[in-house]
């Protein structure tokens, strides 16, 4: 699917993707863009590979300290 000049490789994990996939159709509206490798890439982070795989959205908590188990003493 990749056809510009020095082809990415395989689609693989956020970390093994080349920074050079680029947008072929971004549906913005929707929250989605398909790279050239093949990669469904969704405004959330989250990502659905050509094979099928799922990754995760990565979200960052608000940081109350009761995700990690802190609650305060009443």
């Amino acid at each position: 699917m990749c056809t510009h000049r020095s082809s990415c490789p395989a689609a693989g994990s956020p970390a093994e993707r080349p920074a050079s996939a680029h947008v072929v159709a971004a549906r913005p509206e929707q929250g989605w863009s398909l790279l050239c490798d093949g990669t469904i890439v969704f405004d959330d982070t989250g990502e659905l590979l050509p094979d099928g795989r799922v990754v995760a959205p990565c979200r960052a908590w608000a940081g109350t300290g009761a995700e990690a188990g802190y609650l305060a003493a009443a």
